[in-house]
Parts: C-alpha cells; structure tokens; sequence
C-alpha cells in the first residue's frame, strides 16, 4: 500500500463558505472539550519549566529526564488505550477515563510539595490520562467526518484546541498575580487547584455533548493483538510509523526552547508563561487554514513546511538577533509549526487504516513518536549538561534537516513501474 493519497488534491472543488458545516457537530463537540481541557493542561505546562529549573534549581539533564516523561510516558497507554476503544468499540468512555485521570491528576501536583520524584510521578499519571484519551479522541474524528475533509476537521479541532493553548497560559498569570506569589509555593499550588477545577468541567461537557461513534461489531478475530500488529505490514502504515519516530527524535521540547529565550533575553520569572501564548496565537490562527491547505495541495508538503518552520527556530535560537524581533519571529514560527504538523499528522494516518482498528493504527502511529520525544528530551538535556546550550541547539537544528529530508524519502507518493 502506498501513500497515494499524501501528494493529491483530495477535494477539487476547493474550501467552500459551506464547507465546515459538513464536519459535524461531534468535531466541534470534541473541539470544545480539548479548548477547556487544554486551559486546564497549559496553566500546568507553562510554569513547570520555570518551577522545575528556577525553583526547585533541576539541571539540563534532569529537566529533560521529566519532560520526556511528560510526553514520552503516554507511549504505552495510548496502545493500551487506542486497542480497548477499538475492541470494545467505545471510544468516549475510553477517552473520557483518560480526561478524568489527568484532571485527578493536577490535585497531586499540589500534594507532590517540591520533591522532584513526587512531581516525575504524578506528571506521569497526568500523561498516562493523556495516553488513554488521545487516539480514541483523533479516531472520533476520523470518524466524524468525510475522508476529503480531514485536515479540515482536524484544523478545526487544533484551532479550538489552541484557543485553549493561547488561554491557560494568560490564565495562569492572572493567578500567579491574584495569589500575589509569582515564584512562591502558594502561587503554584493556587495554578495546580484552578487547573483541576477546569479540567473537571472538561470531562463533563464530554459525557453531556460528545456522542460515542459506534461502529458495527466486525467479524470474529478482526479485533485482536494479531490485527493490531498486523497493521505494520501494510507499506503505507509502516513507513508513517518510521517517519513519525523521526519527525519525534528531531523534536525537543517547549519547555526548552522557552528557557533558552529567557536564558536569552533575561526574561522575569512571573512574565515566562507568558511565552506560550505567542506560540499558542500563531497555532490558533493557523490551524484550520493549514488544515484546509493541506486537503487541497496535499498533507506531506504542508507537514514537511512545518518542520521547515522549527528547524528555523532553532537557528534563530542561535543568532545573534534579540528584542521583539527574537521574540516575534521565534514564537511565531513555532506556532506555525505546530498549526502545519500536529493534526496534519493524523489526517494522514486516517485514510491508511481500517475502520475496525482505526484508533489502534492511530495510537502505534502516536505512541512511536511520544517514545522518539522522550529519548529526544533526555538526549538534548544531557547535551546542554555537558555541551552547553549552543552546541545542543545548533545539534538540534541539524537534525531537523536531516528528518526532514529522511521523510521526504519515506512519504513522497511512489509511482509504479510501468510493464
């Protein structure tokens, strides 16, 4: 099976005004979950740098230990996740054990206090909630929506999600500064309370307003660890896997990039969350229109743009550019590279999966590039330790290119030899 669908244009007769009403309302149902959820999630992502380095004074590589984890730990449980959604063809309730696990898990930051282990492993239960709900989550999609009109769906579903993104950060300042304690104990815990309570009203707008896609049951041994990892020996499936992993290795964290910004430009510790808005506006912004390109000239050239967009960043990390400029076209950039790769990503995955096993092909896809992430983390980490930051960072660049180049190969569409 060959990647056919990647290079085409899959809808000639373009984005209409009329279009996006065809979606459906469970994408936007699902839409508006992932907006509150993620109000919930950035208020913890957007100071956990700054707490980790600054307050709790964690090195390089320890960072990178943790923030790999944060990622890296969903790998399994979204195979887990992604298998029992297919095979007892409930894919809310799968998801909806999955937003209530990390909402729990936002109260256990404050019980973590400042030990580092404490916090490893309750980020940990806050991924692993993550895991459980992403791939039955993107298969809703999938499955919510004609096949020419997913990147559009998923544009609609990350610009929602990012209008979250762009919120939990500012929300998280607006405590920090009601709390009157930017850096102290008090503030951070008032973040983590206010963040659970958001990510409770997630979970309910989900049971009431998401509606369950309930496939017919297929035929006997359809669902199964044998046509689960039956799945890699399709062409098609196998080699996005390999490019996910190495689109994951290319890939560090946010975290990272926005403390060598502020390591950069001496940024104050209570304006840091304030990073992630500037990445969060441009992938709000750009998310749908991205999404929607990338249905009309093909979703690899649009994805592979995206990188293209990150690599740049890196790069700029290491000129010698400062001020607005630095902070405009960093965080901007990053934000395209979000908007161009996340949903785009699986938009390509859908059309190569059968239905039967549609959120278990999505979730090997995701889980092979949270484990690329982790090692990814850890590795950068160590070599800021050890290297400092600009030999990791330039690292880092360098291999941005060369992942893109690598997926180039393994996605562009394969014509067939003529007889």
């Amino acid at each position: 099976m060959y990647l056919s669908t990647i290079g085409r244009r899959e809808h000639p007769g373009g984005v209409s005004k009329k279009s996006f009403a065809l979606l459906g309302g469970n994408v936007f149902a699902l839409g508006t979950v992932s907006l509150v959820t993620d109000v919930s999630s950035e208020m913890v992502t957007a100071v956990l740098p700054v707490y980790l380095v600054l307050g709790l004074h964690l090195g390089p590589a320890a960072y990178g230990v943790v923030d790999g984890l944060y990622t890296g730990a969903t790998a399994f449980l979204r195979l887990v996740g992604g298998y029992v959604a297919d095979r007892v063809r409930r894919r809310k309730a799968v998801a909806g054990l999955g937003y209530a696990m990390s909402a729990v898990a936002k109260l256990g930051l404050v019980a973590a206090g400042s030990s580092a282990t404490a916090i490893g492993v309750v980020l940990t239960a806050d991924r692993t909630g993550k895991g459980l709900r992403t791939a039955p989550r993107d298969a809703l999609i999938t499955l919510s929506a004609p096949e020419h009109m997913l990147g559009r769906a998923f544009g609609v579903h990350r610009a929602m999600d990012s209008v979250g993104a762009f919120l939990g950060p500012l929300a998280a300042v607006a405590v920090l500064a009601v709390a009157g304690s930017a850096t102290g104990v008090e503030g951070f815990d008032a973040v983590f309370v206010t963040s659970f309570c958001i990510a409770a009203a997630g979970v309910l707008l989900l049971a009431l307003f998401v509606r369950d896609h309930r496939t017919p049951k297929p035929p006997s041994g359809t669902v199964s660890l044998r046509a689960a990892t039956g799945l890699l020996r399709g062409t098609g499936v196998r080699r996005l896997l390999i490019a996910a992993c190495v689109l994951g290795l290319a890939t560090i964290g946010d975290g990272f990039v926005y403390l060598l910004l502020q390591a950069k430009e001496d940024i104050a510790t209570g304006w840091f969350p304030l990073l992630a808005v500037g990445t969060n506006l441009g992938y709000l912004l750009l998310a749908a229109p991205l999404g929607a390109l990338a249905d009309r000239i093909g979703r690899l050239p649009v994805m592979l743009a995206g990188y293209g967009a990150l690599a740049t960043v890196y790069l700029l990390l290491l000129s010698p550019l400062t001020g607005w400029a630095l902070f405009a076209l960093t965080l901007g950039l990053y934000g395209v590279f979000y908007a161009s790769t996340d949903g785009v990503l699986m938009a390509l995955a859908g059309p190569l999966l059968p239905e039967a096993l549609r959120t278990t092909g999505i979730a090997i896809v995701q889980s092979g590039q949270a484990l690329a992430y982790f090692v990814s983390s850890v590795l950068f980490g160590l070599s800021w330790q050890f290297w400092g930051a600009t030999t990791a960072i330039a690292i880092a660049a360098g291999t941005v290119l060369a992942a893109v180049a690598a997926t180039l190969v393994l996605l562009a569409p394969r014509r067939k030899a003529r007889p």
